[in-house]
Parts: structure tokens; sequence; C-alpha cells
């Protein structure tokens, strides 16, 4: 039981780490974004994304559908989602066929839209700090490490992002850290004893039955 509510808990946070950087992009977008340094992208975001959660009553209430037009606008430009998909799917992606691979990006982001709904509901008097950025400031791929303070002890929430030449505001999120745990690396274990038992197909079918089940929840 604890570690099922240690997984919950877990979730909730990455899932508002998530949104905590995508959600803000429509509402402030510098003319030279793929120039700012990561970790001031990620502060500048952070602060108006709060500001907006908090002033959204439908999001905050776990409208799903809300949550999943926010998500597919505002975050999913700023997400590689298919290296945070293929990196949780493991070795069998390079396996998968170009039909299986969208299916298991679909449903894996229905997951955590559904699955994390709730987290956003938590939002209240929080606020983020973004700790200074180290090692050179050419390098193409990053580690952005936060705190989010509220009440109780703050909250780790770290954010690895790589720069795409050409590529929209050139920063991407293709990792996320919550107390110590990273997002990937967790359903990397899950998803590999689904694929171990019943292959990638079996993997989609496992994911397609979670949603159906979250979203009657």
């Amino acid at each position: 039981m604890n570690q099922i509510l240690q997984r919950r808990t877990f979730g909730r946070f990455a899932m508002a780490g998530l949104l905590l950087v995508g959600a803000a992009v429509a509402f402030v977008r510098p003319a030279h974004a793929a120039d700012e340094a990561p970790d001031a992208l990620v502060k500048r975001l952070s602060v108006d994304v709060l500001e907006t959660i908090k002033a959204d009553k439908s999001i905050k209430a776990g409208d799903v559908n809300k949550i999943m037009a926010l998500v597919d606008s505002k975050i999913m430009p700023h997400v590689n989602f298919q290296r945070m998909t293929a990196s949780a799917v493991g070795p069998a992606w390079r396996q998968a066929t170009p039909e299986q691979q969208k299916r298991l990006e679909e449903e894996f982001k229905t997951l955590l839209v559904r699955t994390y709904a709730g987290a956003l509901s938590q939002v209240s008097d929080q606020s983020v700090n973004v700790r200074p950025l180290r090692g050179p400031l050419d390098d193409k791929e990053v580690l952005v490490r936060t705190e989010v303070r509220g009440n109780g002890d703050p909250v780790q929430l770290d954010y690895r992002l790589e720069k795409i030449p050409g590529d929209g505001d050139g920063w991407k999120i293709y990792n996320i850290n919550v107390l110590g745990v990273w997002l990937v690396d967790t359903y990397r274990s899950q998803f590999t004893q689904q694929i171990n038992s019943n292959g990638i197909d079996g993997l989609i079918a496992a994911l397609v039955a979670r949603n159906k089940s979250n979203s009657k929840g």
C-alpha cells in the first residue's frame, strides 16, 4: 500500500511538472525564445503557468477534456514526446512498427493526462525556485533543477531538456525527476514487464484498458 501511495504521489507531481513548464507558452512568448537559457525559460514559464492554473477553475476541478486540450496545444510542442515514449518502452521501441509507435505515444499521453489530472486541483500557493544552471553554456542537453515550495517540505522537480536546432523554441523536455525518481525510468520498468509477457501489442492493449479504467474513475 505504501508503494501504491508513493507512486500516486510521484505521478501527481510529475504531471504537474509537465504542466508547469508547458501551459504558459501561449501567454508569454519572447521573440527570441530559441536564444533563451533553459533555466530562464523554466523559471519564466513556471511563474506564468502557476498563475494560469490558479485562475482556471475547470482545470483545478480536474476537467480531463480541458486538460487534454491544454496538453495538446501548449505542452506537447515543448516536449520531445517521441523520445520520452521511446525511452519508456526501451529497446523494443526499435522493433515496433510506425503504427505501433504512434499508438504507444497516443496511449502513453492519455495515461499521463488521465491518471494525473487530479494533480492540478492541488495547486494553491505554490511557488517555484529554479537553481542556477551548471555546465557549459553551449551544451545541447541540460539538467534544470527546481524546487516547488508551498505547504510542507519543498518538492524536488528537475527537468532534462535537449536543444533541437531550428525546431520551435529550441529547448524540449524529455524527462522529469520528482523527489529523486525519473518519470521515464519508472514507466520503463512497468512497460518492460508487459512487453516481456505479451509483446508490443500486449503493452498497447494494457494501456488502452488502463486508460478506459481511468476514464471511468
